[in-house]
C-alpha cells in the first residue's frame, strides 16, 4: 500500500519509487512529457539524442517533477543522496525512451486511437494498471462501475489532483499500448530457419571423445623469434579495433580519518555522568531527551524480543523510573529509562483519509476540511466515498483508504500511538508531518505486554579541535608532498596507506574505499596526468589525490600497446615453429600413440566436450581446440592446431548424439529466446543509432 509505505518510520530506509502499477503510470505519465530545448549555447547542452541537443533546464525540469512525485507519495519533505541518484538516472532512462522510441513510433505511423483507449478503460479489454486501480481489495474482483463513478465525480476535486492524476494515468496506458505494437511488430517478423535450428541443435547436443597432445610455447626459446618494431606497428594498424578504449583514470590517494580522540571520548563519557540525576527526576523525559540526547525520543513500545540485547533483561523486569546506565554501544554512551508497561497488541488493521497541507490548503484551511470530514463520518457518511473523493493519499485513495494490517512501529509516531491507543471501531484524527488523518481502527489483534523506554545518549564524535588537528596535518602533507614522487614517498614516510583506484569512469559517483566521491571523479577527469588533488572531505576523512594515468575516449597509443602486441607476435611465431616441427612427426608417425613417444611427451584424454564447453582438462581455454575436435573425422589425426598455451595434435575417439533430435523443440525454443529479448534489442539498437552524447558528468 502507497501510504502504509507513505506513513512508515523512515529511519534509513528508502521508500521506493513506485508502489504498483497506478504508481508506475502516475511518475512515467508526467516525467515523459518534455518540451523543446529553451538554450541553444552548447555549454548548456546536458545530451545529443538523435541530433536533438538537450538543454540542462530542459533535463533538471525533468529531474524536479520527477522529485516532486517522488516527495508526494513518499512523504519525505528531504532526499538522501542515494535518492536523488536514483531520480537523476530515472529521469535519464525515461528521457532517452520518450525522444528514441516516440521518433521511431512517428516513422512507422504507429499510434493509439480514442477507441482502443476506451476499451482499455471501460471496454471489454481493461488495462492493468486500470485493473490494479480498481480492484476491490475485500474481494480481488474488479469493479467496471467503480471505474464510471470516479470518471463522473473526478472534475468535482476542486483540487484538480483526480482529473491530472487521471490523465498521467491515460498517458502512460497509452505509452505502454504504443510500445506493445511496436514490439509485436518486431516479434512477428522473428524466424528460426531449418538449419539454425539444426545448428543449434548440433552445437548443444553434439560431443567428442578426442585424445591430444601438447607442446608448450616455452619448448622454443625467445632468441629463436624475432619481432622488429615494424612488425608490431602494423599488427598495431590491423587490429586497431581491439584496442578500444573509453575515457577512464587511475588514482592513488590517501586518506586521513577523521575520527574522536581520546579526549573526546573522555568528554562523552563525563557528560553522559553528570546528566545521570537529572535524567533519573525530570518528568518531562520526551523534550529532555529532544533537547539533550544524539537519539531522539522514541515513541515506541517494545515486546522483549525486539528490545536491544544490552538492556533487554534489566529492562523487562524494571518498575517504571527505573534506570540503566551509563552503558557503552556503537560509539554512544547510553542511559536508559523504563518509562511505562503497558498491554497492547501487536498489529491492527485500519482506514485513514488524508488531508495535506500545501499549496492548495493552507494549514488552517486543511485543518477545518479534516473536522468536516470527521464530523460526517461519525454522522454515518461512507467512509469509502469520502476516501475517494477527498483524500490525498493516491495510493489508498481507490480502496477506501484501507491500509491493511501493520505491526507497531511502522508508522510514524504519532499516527502509530494514536492507532495502537485506540479502540476498534471509532472515528479520530491524529496530525502528523504529512498532515491530517480521519482515522478508523477496523479490527485489532491480541493483546501482549510490551514496555516503553527512554534513551539519552550522547556520541562520541570528533570535537572541533579534533577536526581542526586532522585538518592541519592533511594540509601540511598536501603542501610539502605537491608532485607525485613526493606524494608517493609523502605516504611512506607518514605511515598512510596508499591506496589505488583504477579504471574510473567518468560517470563514477563513487570508488573504491570511497563513497560518494563524485567531486574526485569530476577532478580527476578535469586535472592532468601527475597531478595531486586539494584536499576533499568525503564523508568522515579527508582526501588527498594523485591522478597517475589519464585514458582519453578512442584507441590505446602504439606505445601503451606494444608490449601487449610485441607478446601475441612472441606467441604467433613460436606457434608457427612448433606447428612445423609437428607436421614434420605427423607425416612419419602412424598413430598419435607413436608421435607423442616420438616427441616425449603423453597423451592427454578428453571427454564429452560440447561446443559450449569453457576449457577442455589438461588443456585450459582452448576454443580453437574444441572447434577442431567437434569439426574432425574419427580416428584420424587432426592438427596442428595453434592455441592459447600450445600447439595441439588431436585424435577423436567418439562422437556422441543422443538418442532422440527433436528439432521442433529447438526452433520453440529459440524463437521464444529471440522474442523474448525484442525489447532490450531493439532498444539497444535505436539507441545505437541515435549516436546519444551524455555530458551528464559535466553536470552532476
Amino acid at each position: 500500500m502507497a501510504t502504509l509505505e507513505k506513513i512508515r518510520n523512515r529511519a534509513g530506509v528508502l521508500v521506493t519509487v513506485v508502489i504498483g502499477l497506478a504508481l508506475v503510470a502516475f511518475i512515467l505519465g508526467d516525467i515523459l512529457g518534455s518540451g523543446p530545448s529553451l538554450f541553444t549555447n552548447r555549454q548548456f547542452e546536458i545530451a545529443e539524442i538523435a541530433g536533438k541537443s538537450i538543454s540542462f533546464e530542459n533535463f533538471q525540469r525533468k529531474v524536479d517533477q520527477l522529485t516532486e512525485i517522488y516527495m508526494m507519495n513518499t512523504g519525505q519533505s528531504a532526499l538522501d543522496a542515494e535518492t536523488n541518484e536514483n531520480i537523476l538516472e530515472e529521469a535519464w532512462q525515461l528521457m532517452l525512451r520518450e525522444i528514441i522510441l516516440d521518433e521511431e513510433y512517428g516513422r512507422l505511423g504507429l499510434e493509439v486511437s480514442s477507441e482502443e483507449l476506451f476499451d482499455m478503460v471501460q471496454g471489454a479489454n481493461i488495462h492493468p494498471i486500470v485493473r490494479q486501480l480498481f480492484t476491490d481489495p475485500s474481494t480481488g474482483a474488479f469493479d467496471q462501475a467503480a471505474v464510471i463513478r470516479f470518471l463522473r465525480t473526478m472534475n468535482q476535486d476542486p483540487t484538480g489532483q483526480q482529473r491530472a492524476y487521471w490523465l498521467f494515468v491515460e498517458r502512460e496506458i497509452v505509452r505502454e499500448r504504443a510500445m506493445a505494437k511496436y514490439n509485436n511488430l518486431l516479434r512477428k517478423g522473428l524466424y528460426v530457419t531449418d538449419l539454425q535450428a539444426g545448428r543449434s541443435w548440433e552445437e548443444n547436443n553434439k560431443s567428442v571423445d578426442f585424445e591430444f597432445i601438447v607442446q608448450r610455447y616455452n619448448t622454443v626459446h625467445d632468441s629463436l623469434v624475432n619481432v622488429a618494431d615494424a612488425d608490431i606497428r602494423r599488427y598495431y594498424r590491423q587490429n586497431r579495433s581491439n584496442f578500444r578504449q573509453t575515457a577512464s583514470r587511475d588514482l592513488e590517494y590517501v586518506a586521513f580519518d577523521i575520527v574522536p580522540s581520546e579526549e573526546d571520548d573522555l568528554l562523552a563519557r563525563e557528560w553522559i555522568e553528570n546528566m545521570k540525576d537529572e535524567f533519573a527526576e525530570v518528568q518531562e523525559v520526551r523534550q529532555f531527551i529532544n533537547l539533550n540526547s544524539d537519539i531522539p525520543y522514541d515513541q515506541r513500545n517494545y515486546r522483549y524480543e525486539e528490545l536491544p540485547e544490552t538492556i533487554a533483561d534489566v529492562l523487562w523486569n524494571a518498575e517504571p523510573g527505573d534506570l540503566y546506565g551509563p552503558y557503552f554501544e556503537d560509539g554512544t554512551y547510553m542511559l536508559s529509562r523504563l518509562l511505562e508497561i503497558n498491554f497492547l497488541p501487536d498489529s491492527v488493521r485500519a482506514r485513514h483519509i488524508l488531508i495535506q497541507p500545501g499549496e492548495r490548503l493552507e494549514y488552517e484551511q486543511a485543518r477545518n476540511r479534516a473536522d468536516s470530514l470527521l464530523e460526517a463520518v461519525r454522522r454515518g457518511e461512507d467512509f469509502e466515498i469520502m476516501a475517494l473523493q477527498y483524500s490525498d493519499d493516491t495510493g489508498t485513495r481507490f480502496e477506501g483508504g484501507n491500509l491493511g494490517w501493520f505491526a507497531e512501529g511502522m508508522m510514524v509516531p504519532e499516527f502509530n500511538n494514536a492507532v495502537f491507543s485506540a479502540t476498534g471501531g471509532e472515528h479520530f484524527m491524529v496530525e502528523t508531518q504529512f498532515g491530517f488523518h480521519i482515522v478508523q481502527v477496523t479490527d485489532r489483534a491480541r493483546e501482549t505486554k510490551k514496555i516503553r523506554y527512554a534513551t539519552l545518549a550522547r556520541e562520541v564524535t570528533p570535537s572541533s579541535a579534533t577536526y581542526q588537528r586532522i585538518f592541519t596535518r592533511a594540509s601540511r602533507f598536501a603542501g610539502q608532498y605537491n608532485t607525485y614522487d613526493k606524494f608517493v614517498e609523502g605516504a611512506q614516510e607518514e605511515g598512510l596507506a596508499l591506496r589505488m583506484a583504477n579504471n574510473v569512469q567518468i560517470g563514477d559517483r563513487s570508488i573504491p574505499g570511497l563513497e560518494p566521491a563524485r567531486d574526485l571523479v569530476r577532478w580527476a577527469f578535469e586535472a592532468r596526468e601527475n597531478s595531486i588533488s586539494p584536499i576533499m572531505e568525503i564523508e568522515d576523512r579527508f582526501v588527498i589525490a594523485a591522478l597517475t594515468k589519464v585514458r582519453q575516449d578512442g584507441y590505446q597509443s602504439l606505445e601503451e600497446v606494444a608490449g601487449e602486441i610485441e607478446s601475441i607476435l612472441i606467441r604467433e611465431r613460436k606457434g608457427e615453429i612448433i606447428a612445423s616441427r609437428l607436421r614434420d612427426n605427423i607425416s612419419e608417425a602412424t598413430d598419435i600413440e607413436e608421435l607423442a613417444a616420438g616427441l616425449n611427451t603423453q597423451v592427454e584424454e578428453a571427454r564429452n566436450i560440447l561446443f559450449s564447453s569453457f576449457s577442455v582438462p589438461g588443456a585450459g581455454i582452448e576454443p580453437r581446440l574444441i572447434a577442431t575436435a567437434l569439426n574432425s573425422e574419427p580416428n584420424t589425426i587432426s592438427g596442428p592446431v595453434v592455441g592459447e598455451n600450445g600447439v595441439y595434435v588431436l585424435r577423436v575417439t567418439s562422437v556422441n548424439f543422443p538418442d532422440e533430435k527433436d528439432i521442433e523443440a529447438v526452433r520453440r525454443n529459440l524463437a521464444n529466446s529471440k522474442r523474448a529479448r525484442v525489447n532490450f534489442d531493439a532498444f539497444e539498437a535505436l539507441r545505437e543509432q541515435a549516436n546519444v552524447k551524455d555530458n551528464r558528468h559535466q553536470f552532476f
